[in-house]
């Protein structure tokens, strides 16, 4: 494929997931305004752009399936086919069926590898049934698929509508596998076998794009003649992950410049030379600092981005689960790192899967107690200083502290004599350890004690933390705290016995100053009473193994905060605040404990950056909050 018709296929992959992103959101939004004609409209011309758009690519099998959910569309649009929650469901099949498609195109050039004869005559044989749905009042949504982590569809049962299409097949036991075996008879429409110029390709799908998006919209204004232009220029992060690069770069030439401008001036502070430098180093610095921040604001994308999966997986989890769910979404203006964005997908899935499972009651349970039967999940973003917090919130039956502590012990977690040093808080925590699950049975949604326990560590690796809160009958509530970035950030320098380390000043709360008699032990643990609070210490000179034979009467306490968690940390001297750039270790070293990776000084030196979230785990081990 040569470079012209390579960067036509990345724009059209582009668009296409955009239209795909809108249309999950959309088909829910329908679900709750079937009558929302101006709605309708837009998700078919999001269907037919996407169709157009392949044909010109010769992707056959996306066109089939386009073609087949458009014509759907198109009689719901002429009312010959009522908006019901099984329509719903297979036209979101249909969608699903296009985005692994798309995953195939993106990853072998072609969609031919994904079979897709099913899906089409599925919606060929709900358009033939269109007088019977006329006819037939909708069930409650009954769910008969459900996008998974990996993307794939899993086949459920159907309802009243889908046995009454299975009749009309011939088909004896509901299935319509054996419909997949006739081809179907619809034919690609005529936009897939017109020649038309590369140039007029590329305008088609940015004006669908423009059109179809709301986001674009964003990047549109009015010129002074009253025209509007597009103001934005996509970009391939790669691009960006390079420019970020660089500018890290320069912040590290920059901190060794200024380091060696201020040695110059205490040496020689009348030379005219040297205060000429101590200005272009100060006028350097200012706009390299400027640069930085610019750099990072391009890489900045709204946590929208994040947040737009999550009505479609409510929907159908809700449907699953036969639990009636609302979800609210709060400040998805809110502004993160795309770094940060891509990770974390993940553990807001679990989250959220986890409050719906296992934290929201079922409609009886909730009757009974006197509560709406339609529970609440809220998701809610806002920018705390250079942090970035996120909050999952449920109105359910809270974290069950006897049914963790219980499965904990069945399991061999934790001990009986630990389990009795434990706070109710404490408990609730064990629930991040890995092969934790209160689940009874295995299923597609619980039970392998795999989801908290990837949250956790997602959130450690981005250099966040997680905050845990729950209430009996009213709720449960966890907080995740995470840099507005992981490439850059501002760093407490501290040193033990001649070894520098950087501690992420985010989580830093103060430094003070004891003395080996201020440092007392308890059950074996090191402790500081710090204003009548008893703070677990950790040395890092015994956690990094540092020869520590001469121990000075005083030394410096770092006091730091991990979510709820609090400890210090005893280091021998405060060198200074830095701005410091993450360079990871390689996979050699990627696997050292409480280390998140190094960087360069000002004076030349490789410096580690510690994990504080990765370290708290080493102080006092479970029973932690226990001696707080």
């Amino acid at each position: 494929m040569n470079d012209e018709m390579q960067e036509i296929l990345n724009d059209f992959l582009a668009e296409s997931s955009e239209m795909l992103e809108a249309l999950d959101q959309h088909f829910v939004k329908l679900e709750t305004e079937p009558t929302n004609t101006e709605l309708l409209n837009e998700i078919f011309r999001c269907m037919h752009s996407m169709k157009g758009s392949a044909g010109f690519l010769g992707f056959t099998h996306l066109v089939e399936v386009a073609h087949q959910a458009e014509s759907l569309l198109n009689k719901l649009r002429q009312g010959e086919i009522s908006v019901s929650p099984f329509i719903i469901d297979i036209i979101l099949e249909a969608v699903d069926a296009v985005k692994l498609l798309h995953t195939d195109i993106r990853e072998t050039g072609g969609d031919s590898n994904v079979d897709t004869a099913l899906i089409v005559n599925k919606l060929t044989l709900t358009m033939d049934s269109a007088a019977d749905l006329m006819d037939v009042k909708p069930a409650s949504p009954s769910i008969s698929h459900v996008l998974t982590d990996s993307g794939d569809l899993s086949e459920g049962k159907g309802n009243q509508e889908e046995d009454r299409l299975s009749q009309a097949s011939g088909s004896v036991d509901g299935s319509l596998v054996d419909m997949a075996e006739t081809p179907s008879n619809s034919t690609p429409v005529s936009e897939a076998e017109s020649p038309v110029a590369l140039s007029e390709v590329l305008n088609k799908m940015q004006e669908a794009a423009s059109r179809t998006v709301q986001a674009a919209s964003a990047g549109q204004a009015k010129t002074a003649g009253g025209k509007e232009e597009d103001m934005t220029v996509r970009v391939e992060t790669k691009r960006l992950d390079h420019v970020m690069n660089l500018v890290g770069e320069l912040v590290l030439g920059r901190n060794r410049l200024m380091k060696i401008g201020s040695g110059l001036e205490e040496q020689d502070e009348t030379n005219l030379l040297v205060r000429e430098l101590s200005l272009t180093l100060a006028q350097l610095n200012l706009v390299t600092s400027d640069l930085q921040l610019a750099v990072m604001k391009t890489r900045m994308v709204p946590i929208r981005k994040v947040f737009s999966r999550f009505p479609r997986l409510v929907r159908d989890l809700s449907s699953k689960l036969g639990k009636q769910v609302r979800l609210e979404l709060n400040g998805e203006d809110t502004e993160v790192d795309k770094s940060v964005a891509d990770e974390l997908g993940d553990p807001l899935v679990h989250l959220v899967r986890n409050s719906m499972d296992h934290g929201l009651e079922s409609i009886e349970e909730r009757k009974q107690s006197g509560k709406n039967p339609e529970g609440t999940v809220r998701l809610a973003a806002f920018q705390e200083g250079n942090s970035i917090v996120i909050r999952i919130e449920d109105d359910g039956r809270g974290l069950q502290v006897e049914k963790i502590a219980e499965k904990a012990l069945a399991k061999g977690l934790i001990s009986e004599s630990e389990l009795t040093a434990m706070s109710p808080q404490d408990i609730m925590k064990l629930i991040f350890l890995p092969g934790f699950s209160t689940a009874d049975q295995v299923s597609d949604l619980s039970g392998r004690g795999v989801g908290m326990d990837v949250v956790r560590t997602n959130i450690s690796r981005m250099n966040g933390s997680l905050e845990l809160d729950s209430e009996p009958t009213l709720g449960s509530q966890v907080t995740i705290k995470l840099p507005l970035t992981v490439a850059i950030i501002q760093a407490l320098m501290v040193e033990v016995k001649g070894a520098i380390f950087a501690v992420p000043l985010a989580s830093v709360i103060e430094a003070v100053k004891v003395t080996k008699e201020d440092i007392k032990s308890v059950n074996g643990q090191a402790v500081l009473n710090l204003r009548e609070r008893i703070l677990p210490l950790l040395d890092l000179a015994q956690t990094f193994q540092i020869p520590n034979d001469h121990l000075g009467d005083e030394r410096y306490v770092v006091v730091v905060a991990i979510g709820a968690q609090r400890f210090g940390v005893v280091v021998d001297r405060l060198r200074a605040q830095e701005e410091v750039v993450i360079k990871p270790l390689g996979e050699f070293l990627a696997n050292v404990q409480g280390v998140a990776g190094a960087t360069i000084t000002g004076d030349g030196k490789v410096v580690l950056i510690l994990d504080m979230a990765d370290l708290v785990q080493n102080v006092a081990g479970t029973s932690f909050a226990s001696i707080q």
